[in-house]
């Protein structure tokens, strides 16, 4: 049976999640009388407000433990045990980064049990249009933005591989965007291959992404492809972790 407190938290959820009290009722499948009394409570401690038209919206009381939330994220110990379990499975090397202006930088590497190591180092920066992370960090940026980045930044080459246009960067979002993870084809650095996923905030943002980084000897492009599934579902978990629930 359900307690008062776990009641007054299913109620509390779906005002947030929910603006009409019809639309609480069916989510909590509670009484309608039991939904109103909690919500009159919510409401007079300020944890929900309603509106001129009745509808509910997030009170200050929430705003504020909201933000004193967010305040104290840390994205890296966050997505570590994810990025930890994803190596048990893939057995390469996996790494979180972040936008860091028009780069990306690495918050987490982990390494799987191979005699080698990628050359990168939590800490490092490295561009947007030459990593696999960049790429989907880009990818959910507007075509204007891309082209501001663009103009900004540049597309230096990185290696033989790495591309350097304009024209050929927008048609490596489109891809990206079309797909929902990127590749890495010894761009950022030669013989080293990845995939990559978008990672999203609470607000469905995306401000990071992961990466599976493998020896272009050990993995073909196909391969490293067949990797996506993995790349985003560790993604997504991270996501959620973050707050990010689509519906």
């Amino acid at each position: 049976m359900t307690n008062a407190s776990e009641k007054t938290l299913l109620v509390l959820e779906a005002a947030l999640a929910h603006t009409r009290f019809t639309d609480v009722v069916e989510a909590t499948g509670l009484a309608k009388a039991t939904t109103h009394r909690i919500i009159a409570t919510l409401i007079d401690h300020q944890f929900v407000v309603a509106d001129a038209d009745g509808r509910y919206l997030p009170g200050p009381k929430v705003l504020a433990l909201a933000g004193r939330a967010l305040e104290h994220i840390d994205i890296s110990a966050i997505a570590k045990p994810f990025a930890d379990a994803l190596v048990g499975r893939v057995r390469c090397t996996v790494h979180v980064g972040a936008a860091a202006g028009d780069e990306v930088i690495y918050l987490v590497r982990t390494d799987s049990d191979k005699p080698y190591q990628m050359p990168s180092r939590v800490g490092a920066t490295i561009p947007m249009h030459s990593s696999g992370i960049g790429k989907v960090i880009l990818a959910a940026c507007t075509d204007e933005e891309v082209d501001r980045f663009v103009a900004r930044a540049g597309l230096p080459p990185r290696t033989e591989h790495t591309i350097t246009t304009p024209e050929a960067l927008r048609a490596e979002i489109g891809r990206v965007r079309s797909r929902g993870y990127a590749l890495d084809r010894e761009e950022n650095v030669p013989g080293v291959r990845c995939v990559a996923a978008p990672i999203r905030d609470h607000t469905g943002t995306v401000r990071y992404g992961l990466s599976i980084s493998t020896l272009a000897v050990e993995h073909t492009e196909d391969q490293v492809e067949a990797m996506s599934a993995e790349a985003v579902r560790a993604a997504d978990a991270i996501s959620a972790a973050l707050g990010h629930h689509p519906r």
